[in-house]
């Protein structure tokens, strides 16, 4: 690395990848306790830093695959996260409530969505 500070921006492709891991941990919560806490809802993820953003929708059975979109088109579960923290956080080298608390992860939805979305991340 040469002087300076080290900004990195995770590519469009890697940005796919961690949801798609992301969405994949979903399907190794038990199916009975997710059907539980998730009721269906669309969700949207921002990525400012690469001007993206991907579109799914979360049920009893875990995600749909994660679509690209020209916005979040009205989604119920609005989540904005910059391109590496999205990857640290499909890594678990980033966790949801540290990103959340610091600012690095912003979360729109209901106080209900919130509260079911809490028992499963």
């Amino acid at each position: 690395m040469t002087g300076g500070t080290d900004l990195t921006m995770a590519t469009q492709e890697e940005a796919r990848a961690a949801l798609d891991r992301i969405a994949t941990r979903l399907t190794d919560v038990d199916p009975d306790e997710l059907a539980k806490h998730v009721i269906e809802r669309t969700v949207s993820c921002r990525v400012p830093d690469l001007d993206l953003v991907f579109v799914t929708r979360i049920h009893a059975r875990g995600l749909d695959e994660f679509q690209l979109a020209e916005s979040a088109n009205g989604a119920q579960v609005r989540l904005t996260v910059n391109s590496d923290d999205l990857v640290a956080l499909a890594d678990e080298s980033l966790k949801v409530t540290k990103a959340w608390a610091s600012g690095r992860l912003k979360i729109e939805a209901s106080l209900g969505d919130l509260l079911r979305l809490r028992k499963i991340l």
